[in-house]
């Protein structure tokens, strides 16, 4: 799967396939090559898993922050 099919995955879909890399990781049974295949997609889902948890932590800090220059007396 190339990197721009990675951006079509949803979160969940690219975390689930980050499991079965993992799972056949460990599972051995692998050529070498295929096991750096797998090594390298692995670090490509979980560097997306990263950023997409990256991104949704700065939109729950943007919605939790009060806007700029908001009287307390208004959010209390």
């Amino acid at each position: 799967m190339a990197d721009d099919d990675l951006e079509r995955l949803s979160f969940e879909q690219a975390f689930k396939e980050l499991e079965q890399v993992v799972a056949r990781l460990e599972g051995g049974d692998l050529t070498l090559e295929e096991s750096i295949a797998l090594f390298e997609r692995g670090q490509q889902l979980a560097a997306y898993c990263g950023a997409k948890l990256d991104e949704a932590e700065l939109r729950i800090r943007r919605i939790a922050t009060p806007a700029a220059g908001a009287s307390q007396d208004v959010l209390s």
